[in-house]
């Protein structure tokens, strides 16, 4: 497979063309130019934050749970992730596992209704 176009330009520029094909909803086009981007910065939480939802919303979900668990290792707080890692193990069916990720994206996000 030719990835030149994937892999082509600056972080920024690729960064912007991910955006492009998670926005016009081609989310394996957008994992391919996102996992070449977390390869070469893992520490940068915005984009495995949507490496993640471009896998959750190509149904790779055992994928996206990897991501996902990667960013809350680094940042339990990272309300986001835990609202994200607790829908892909819903999806999955794994509804137990899920509930302490919901409970905590319930509690960062301030509401204490869920508790």
């Amino acid at each position: 497979m030719d990835t030149t176009y994937y892999d082509h330009g600056t972080p920024a520029e690729r960064w912007e063309r991910a955006q492009m094909f998670f926005d016009a909803k081609d989310y394996a086009a957008a994992a391919r130019v996102l996992g070449r981007l977390v390869e070469e910065a893992p520490q940068q939480t915005g984009a495995r934050l949507l490496l993640a939802r471009a896998y959750y919303h190509s149904a790779q979900l055992r994928r996206a749970e990897g991501e996902l668990r990667v960013i809350v290792e680094h940042d339990p707080v990272e309300q986001y992730a835990r609202l994200m890692l607790g829908r892909t193990l819903q999806r999955q069916g794994r509804h137990e596992e899920a509930e302490p990720h919901m409970r905590l994206a319930s509690a960062l996000a301030g509401d204490f209704e869920q508790l």
